[in-house]
């Protein structure tokens, strides 16, 4: 990773012992051990969240361009899937769909009185 050899490490080492004393030495490993395992797994997730946002947007794409075919040059087994998307993206709005048309009813009932 930075290319470090076993001198380099040797040399890091004596120049922090003298620097910091050995007593403070180990508190002062631990403590940078984990920073760098704090900065490694933000990196990870943030990496993980990208790759799923890219992912979500390739998809998006794709039936976007699938739409703009009409869905005649896909495959049956894809369209099929297409279609059940489509009816489970309509069940997750139809509550509120339906919520806010009677927040509109009672919103209309209220300012008439």
């Amino acid at each position: 990773m930075f290319d470090i050899g076993f001198w380099e490490l040797l040399l890091i080492a004596v120049v922090g012992l003298l620097v910091l004393g050995p007593e403070r030495l180990p508190s002062a490993i631990r403590s940078l051990q984990r920073t760098v395992g704090g900065i490694r797994s933000y990196s990870q997730r943030m990496q993980n969240e990208l790759d799923h946002e890219l992912r979500i947007k390739e998809l998006h794409e794709h039936l976007k361009k699938a739409e703009a075919q009409d869905f005649s040059e896909l495959s049956p087994d894809l369209q099929r899937s297409i279609v059940e998307l489509q009816s489970a993206a309509a069940d997750v709005q139809r509550p509120y769909q339906k919520k806010t048309a009677k927040d509109d009813d009672k919103g209309d009932t209220e300012s008439n009185e």
